[in-house]
């Protein structure tokens, strides 16, 4: 009987300092993350456009509202890309892309993996097309997300992160609507997470 005593107290004591522990990172983490943005490049208008695939900087504010329940705003400066139809440089534009997602921390011993979905807002901006040329400046459309932070050290973490973004534009020409472009873009990242 005392060694039951004795093992079911040093469980609530593991316990106790498990949750203690995760008290004390806090309910918020900052990551930076270097990310690789690859468009889909899906066009339905007769022009062939594709945008460029680059790096960006990428930084995100985590607000957890338990172990397993996350709130995470992506946020990064805008992008400029070349716009090319069938190969051809025609003209520039920006995108400020925001995105809010609600994530899923599974709990695993060693690392803590994630999945997320949530809503993308592109602003398109700094738009320089040949004349009559033109397109929507808004876009609305769903985000999907997956990841796993690696613990380093105390409230250091190494993070891997993959999501697909889905951004759109109507285009135009003399203000007839020629179809919509889908930019689509996967994007994979590594970066280091702070939790407090």
């Amino acid at each position: 009987m005392k060694k039951t005593l004795l093992a079911v107290a040093a469980l609530c004591v593991l316990s106790s300092g498990a949750a203690l522990a995760q008290q004390a990172e806090g309910p918020w983490m900052v990551r930076a993350r270097a990310v690789n943005l690859d468009s889909a490049n899906k066009d339905s208008t007769p022009l062939g456009l594709t945008v460029n695939d680059k790096t960006i900087p990428e930084v995100d504010i985590t607000y957890f509202f338990n172990k397993n329940i996350a709130a995470e705003l992506i946020l990064t400066v805008p992008q400029k890309h070349t716009l090319r139809a069938s190969g051809a440089a025609i003209g520039t534009l920006k995108h400020l892309p925001p995105t809010l997602t609600v994530q899923y921390h599974f709990d695993v011993a060693g690392f803590k993996p994630y999945v997320g979905a949530g809503l993308n807002y592109t602003r398109f901006s700094g738009v320089h097309l040949p004349a009559g040329v033109d397109i929507d400046r808004n876009s609305f459309g769903p985000a999907l997300q997956a990841g796993v932070d690696i613990p380093l050290s105390k409230n250091l973490y190494l993070n891997f992160d993959v999501k697909k973004v889905y951004i759109k534009t109507d285009v135009s020409a003399g203000g007839a609507k020629l179809g919509t472009f889908k930019v689509d873009p996967v994007l994979v990242g590594v970066g280091l997470g702070w939790r407090f």
